[in-house]
């Protein structure tokens, strides 16, 4: 779903005829866009007519209503900057609130239908004001590589830099999205960031830019099988993630932390970037780097910590090489937290009961 609509289509000639699209200087013509391949029209969301039209016309008929539970508001960030706004404002200044009116028309659509707590939807684009319409946010369109500026590393940065200015949940395309000048999806990049994903809000996977030429989860039984271990790890961590969910709607606390929101007088963890808190207890230190077999860790000072699949106690304030073998990503539990047991029974079942493969 996006805020466009095709030229071709007969919800542009509707919305044309009511006046409700993004005008040409002068406002005589809509101001039809070249998309590279489609051409549309940008339904004027400073219109609260062409807003409300939108949120129950098209999201609401065309979807809610048809049985559609969730979607990604996609785009939001693109106004021309020449255009003729329904309030008068200068589409250069209202470039940046642009997402935040896009969030608000999918949350009204929600809203509307009665469907706030059923319903989702989640965005990529967004501004100050976003937080109080979107649900979740994802980071948008990585590179199908292990970069940390635009491949599976630069996600952990994104979803704590977002989680800090009050987007509580984040998420990123399972195996990255974009593939150019040849660059394509590997196993091992698909498997590591299944299993971050499991650590995160939700789980979802993208079939990326070229999907003929790239990796899918279900390309060979071995991916398949490890995708199906972390949504059945995903899964079992639902009580905490609903825990957390709660809180953040209580607290604005987002479910992926930095270490420093929690342990702010230990300098070192201010200084970690490429692990972070889940909720309070879980601390997950994700592998980032093709062909790891293991990785350092570091676990803030004031609490001991638990290997998630081992059992074995992490001193605070310690750093530790920590094996990371398929399907078991470091991952420790803080020791005599109120889920410890919950927390070691699930390490137990996924080591003995459901062993990686």
């Amino acid at each position: 779903m996006n805020p466009y609509l095709a030229t071709d289509g007969a919800l542009y000639r509707e919305a044309d005829a009511l006046g409700f699209l993004v005008r040409e200087p002068g406002g005589e013509h809509a101001c039809d866009i070249d998309f590279g391949g489609f051409t549309c029209g940008h339904v004027d969301l400073t219109s609260e007519a062409a807003a409300h039209w939108f949120a129950d016309r098209v999201i609401g008929r065309e979807m809610l209503d048809i049985g559609i539970g969730g979607w990604m508001a996609d785009f939001g960030e693109y106004l021309p900057v020449d255009a003729q706004l329904a309030d008068g404002s200068d589409p250069m200044q209202a470039h940046n609130r642009w997402p935040v009116l896009w969030a608000r028309v999918n949350a009204d659509a929600v809203a509307a239908r009665g469907k706030t707590a059923e319903a989702t939807f989640f965005m990529r684009a967004g501004h100050s004001g976003s937080q109080a319409h979107c649900p979740l946010l994802w980071a948008g369109d990585q590179s199908v590589d292990f970069s940390s500026h635009d491949g599976i590393g630069s996600t952990v940065v994104a979803a704590l830099s977002a989680g800090l200015i009050g987007n509580p949940c984040h998420h990123s395309d399972i195996g990255g999205y974009t593939s150019l000048f040849g660059k394509l999806r590997s196993a091992g990049l698909i498997m590591r960031w299944a299993e971050l994903a499991a650590f995160t809000s939700m789980m979802r996977t993208h079939e990326g830019n070229p999907p003929d030429d790239n990796l899918q989860i279900d390309s060979t039984d071995d991916l398949l099988a490890h995708f199906a271990r972390m949504t059945r790890l995903h899964t079992a961590l639902a009580p905490y993630t609903r825990e957390l969910r709660t809180e953040a709607a209580a607290t604005g606390l987002p479910l992926q932390r930095p270490l420093f929101l929690h342990y702010w007088e230990d300098p070192k963890a201010r200084t970690v970037e490429r692990q972070y808190l889940y909720g309070q207890d879980l601390l997950v230190a994700p592998v980032l780097e093709a062909d790891a077999r293991e990785r350092p860790c570091y676990v803030p000072a004031g609490d001991d910590w638990l290997h998630l699949w081992s059992g074995e106690v992490f001193s605070s304030g310690a750093t530790a090489i920590v094996a990371a073998p398929f399907g078991c990503p470091p991952v420790f539990v803080r020791k005599a937290c109120a889920r410890e047991e919950f927390f070691r029974g699930l390490g137990e079942y996924f080591t003995t009961k459901d062993p990686p493969r």
